[in-house]
């Protein structure tokens, strides 16, 4: 596509098998650069070198992948010895470095189709006002004709912000939530804002493998088990419990804090998600599959599926409380002092 915005791709990574080749290559074509961050953070201790660095062979994949599929030069890797304070300093690292109009950042897990990639594209080329976009996203659960759904997803957290205007004075600032401010430190949601909603209505999503194999959910438990900021002291029994024995199938998502169950997928994937899992699927993959017959029995069951609609549906009502407060505060934004805004928001 000519005169396109250039793209800087920015990823952190650990332990980033099988994923890793495969993200690079499906964004490799649309990238100005791609920058990975590789490394630990303190609360990944238990999945991370002593020097803080992947356990499996995430950088001799970046390695091999800078050797032999980079022949113009776009992919930079960052890392150190020693452990990274946080994921925020990780993500900054990545943006200090980002050199293109736009800043477009990717966890090593999720995929999106590359026509979605060129349609957002031209909305970027057609429109320089827009200042972020977010994306609505689908879990995929064990296998990629199953997914999750949960209370939490549909409250919000289904929306990822992951892509930014970029430019001079801009900054990075946080992980969580993922926010850039401009060079006057305005947040770039509160300009020219796609939400992950509209871009929805025209097709277009971020497909997420992060509950796919049981090495990742494994790892991902072990950390958020640790990680100071997210304090799920039963990550690991979760993993165990619900995603190995499938004996929670109403709290199948990861935050099982809220209901959260299981669906078939019957839609199209990415061709990069769907190459990496033909290649690990194949009979010589040194990658454990999570068996998927308790998952059939499960889904073909009419009181999981009776029982499914109920649970589902109870969300209802505090979405619809929640859709209420949000146009409150939209109503408010004109006439209440910022100070009360926030301390609203904080409620």
């Amino acid at each position: 596509m000519s005169g396109i915005p250039g793209i800087s791709f920015g990823v952190i990574v650990l332990n980033g098998e099988p994923f890793i080749r495969y993200t690079l290559r499906a964004i490799y074509p649309y990238a100005q650069e791609i920058i990975v961050v590789e490394g630990a953070t303190p609360g990944a201790l238990n999945i991370a070198t002593a020097k803080g660095h992947s356990r499996d062979s995430t950088l001799e994949t970046l390695q091999d992948f800078k050797t032999r599929e980079d022949p113009d030069d776009k992919l930079q890797i960052v890392t150190r010895d020693g452990f990274w304070s946080e994921k925020d300093e990780m993500s900054q690292a990545y943006a200090e470095r980002a050199t293109g109009d736009y800043l477009w950042q990717v966890d090593v897990d999720e995929f999106y189709q590359p026509a979605d990639i060129e349609a957002v594209l031209g909305l970027l080329k057609a429109d320089p006002s827009i200042t972020a976009l977010s994306f609505d996203t689908i879990t995929f659960w064990g296998a990629p004709v199953y997914y999750v759904d949960s209370w939490y997803l549909r409250r919000g957290a289904a929306e990822y912000h992951r892509l930014f205007k970029w430019g001079a004075g801009y900054r990075y600032v946080t992980h969580r939530p993922p926010t850039v401010v401009d060079k006057e430190g305005r947040d770039l949601r509160d300009g020219h804002w796609i939400r992950g909603a509209e871009l929805q209505k025209r097709g277009i999503r971020m497909y997420h493998y992060s509950l796919l194999l049981p090495k990742q959910v494994l790892e991902k438990c072990e950390y958020y088990s640790r990680a100071e900021w997210a304090r799920r002291q039963g990550a690991l029994d979760w993993a165990h419990d619900a995603y190995l024995g499938l004996r929670r199938p109403y709290h199948a998502h990861n935050v099982d804090d809220y209901p959260g169950c299981l669906y078939r997928y019957q839609g199209e994937h990415p061709p990069g998600a769907l190459q990496m899992w033909r290649d690990i699927s194949a009979p010589d993959s040194a990658y454990e599959i999570r068996p998927t017959e308790d998952i059939e029995a499960l889904l073909n069951s009419p009181t999981y599926r009776g029982g499914r609609w109920l649970v589902m549906g109870a969300d209802r009502p505090a979405r619809i409380l929640q859709m209420l407060r949000r146009r409150l505060m939209h109503g408010l934004s004109r006439y209440t002092p910022r100070i009360l805004k926030d301390l609203l928001k904080r409620r």
